[in-house]
């Protein structure tokens, strides 16, 4: 008896190591990310710029699979439902953090059919009015609004999305509120807001950025924890009274559910050296987007509170899908 459960032991010691060393020479293929949003906007660009230098580190390529469509769902699906091998990845955000509390039906659970990898980046986003509101701080254009109740209005890139819950959160940790004018897109809702058709928006700085410099439009802070390193002369809105307000766009990997832990140590490790290339920052800036650091522990803390937090806002505001 002695000598099976002995032959027993070494049986289970020989399977695990011959499991640990499959994955000691991980990757040995491309590894393949999907994002859930079309070529060029900015979780196309900020996910390109990033895992160009993983493919650097690991040797092998990182191929960028855009799959829009159904609030990024379709792109999340299909890696949940891929192999947990580390071979296709996801790059999630704050829209699947509001999916569960918008969407009368979402495919996939992004707290449990999912491992993190780490926190990638995040697009400050400013609080910007048009000139001819008249207003200078985040203080003037709170009183502003409480004086004139259901005449502000603010716009966004569409319903649900995070320039129009910015504005929805402003309201509720300010006990105002603004009227919510959704466009089809953020260009459609810059072009209105240029024209001082409706004054106030919750921004992407990259996109203004340049009419902030020209004087077309005001800002009166950014929209993060931290000020932002691409406008550091701005506070946050937290800082000019608003205290713990925090409504920065945020993304980063994650892999399907059961990946070894072997696996997705080696993607964060390569993923935190390409957050640390002063090459990678450099091009990150250039595209108004900031490096947004954190360990798959930090990712999943920082998911939870993010459902928490706009579940609140939607039901606070009656949002409900187009």
């Amino acid at each position: 008896m002695r000598r099976y459960i002995l032959m027993f032991k070494c049986l289970v010691l020989l399977t695990l190591f011959g499991f640990n060393q499959a994955y000691a020479v991980f990757p040995e293929k491309p590894i393949r990310v999907v994002i859930g949003f079309p070529p060029g906007t900015a979780t196309d660009v900020a996910t390109r710029i990033v895992v160009f230098k993983m493919s650097e580190d690991l040797g092998r390529p990182f191929i960028v699979d855009n799959k829009p469509g159904a609030g990024t769902n379709i792109a999340a699906q299909l890696v949940a439902k891929s192999a947990p091998d580390g071979y296709t990845l996801f790059m999630a955000g704050n829209t699947n953090s509001v999916n569960p509390s918008l969407l009368k039906s979402v495919p996939i659970d992004i707290m449990k059919d999912f491992s993190p990898i780490g926190l990638a980046v995040s697009v400050p986003s400013i609080l910007v009015v048009h000139p001819s509101l008249g207003v200078n701080s985040v203080s003037d254009l709170t009183i502003l609004i409480k004086n004139k109740p259901g005449s502000i209005f603010f716009a966004s890139s569409g319903n649900g999305t995070m320039s129009h819950l910015a504005g929805e959160l402003y309201g509720m940790a300010t006990n105002s509120k603004m009227v919510h004018v959704a466009y089809k897109g953020s260009a459609q809702a810059t072009t209105d807001l240029l024209s001082g058709g409706v004054p106030v928006m919750f921004a992407p700085a990259s996109t203004v950025l340049p009419f902030i410099k020209s004087g077309k439009l005001k800002a009166l802070a950014t929209t993060g924890v931290d000020r932002s390193k691409i406008a550091p002369d701005l506070p946050t809105v937290s800082e000019a009274g608003v205290k713990g307000y925090d409504t920065r766009i945020w993304f980063g990997l994650v892999a399907p559910f059961g990946t070894p832990e072997t696996v997705l140590k080696i993607l964060f490790s390569s993923l935190d050296k390409s957050l640390d290339s002063a090459e990678v920052r450099e091009q990150l800036f250039h595209q108004g987007i900031e490096p947004f650091k954190g360990n798959g522990k930090v990712f999943s803390e920082h998911m939870a509170k993010e459902i928490k937090k706009w579940s609140e806002v939607v039901s606070s505001a009656g949002i409900t899908p187009d």
